[in-house]
């Protein structure tokens, strides 16, 4: 009997690439309408961005909240491209001017995401798990740059955590109307002063 042929295999593996690359597409098109201005994207709109049909994108998602989660995915993995590590032997005025610039900079990057999100949340089991899993890291980040500074005040902490957070930074520029700069140097001030208590 001849060996079977390795065609099948071959064509699963060309269906599987396929799939995962309507996937992605979907996911960029989700990003990509946000990001443009587009706070509440219809799955029609997400489909013709992608240049995929409907049918293709359900899918590939169950439902609305399985795209948040992968959308999610998505932008924690380019806020970490952007990312840039602080050496946390700087003197602690050099340590707050290259948190601050970074954080504002990261900030403006998912201003759009996280005001889609914004309207969304309250409903989106997944959007809470990114947005837990966002101030984690900032948190993190604090700790690790500042653990001189912090030391064990966990309150101290905290208020540093919620100053460099969206919700702060949508405050000072939209609420409050200031310019990227000026809202850096406004969180700046705020992380200053809490840093240099005595």
């Amino acid at each position: 009997m001849p060996a079977a042929s390795p065609r099948p295999a071959q064509r699963i593996d060309g269906r599987t690439a396929r799939a995962e690359r309507t996937r992605a597409a979907i996911v960029e098109a989700h990003v990509t309408l946000i990001r443009d201005g587009d706070l509440r994207p219809t799955a029609d709109r997400i489909a013709k961005q992608a240049g995929v049909s409907l049918r293709a994108l359900w899918s590939h998602f169950a439902d609305m909240e399985a795209l948040f989660a992968a959308s999610g995915r998505l932008i924690l993995e380019q806020r970490d491209a952007a990312h840039e590590q602080i050496p946390a032997g700087l003197p602690l005025a050099q340590r707050i001017e290259a948190y601050c610039r970074q954080r504002a900079r990261l900030l403006e990057q998912i201003a759009p995401a996280a005001k889609a999100s914004s309207l969304k949340e309250p409903f989106s089991p997944a959007l809470q798990a990114y947005r837990r899993n966002h101030v984690q890291r900032v948190r993190d980040e604090l700790q690790t740059l500042f653990a001189e500074e912090i030391g064990a005040d966990e309150q101290l902490l905290d208020a540093l955590t919620a100053a460099s957070m969206w919700p702060s930074w949508g405050t000072l520029r939209d609420a409050m109307g200031l310019d990227p700069e000026a809202a850096r140097a406004a969180l700046t001030r705020t992380i200053t002063a809490l840093l240099n208590q005595e």
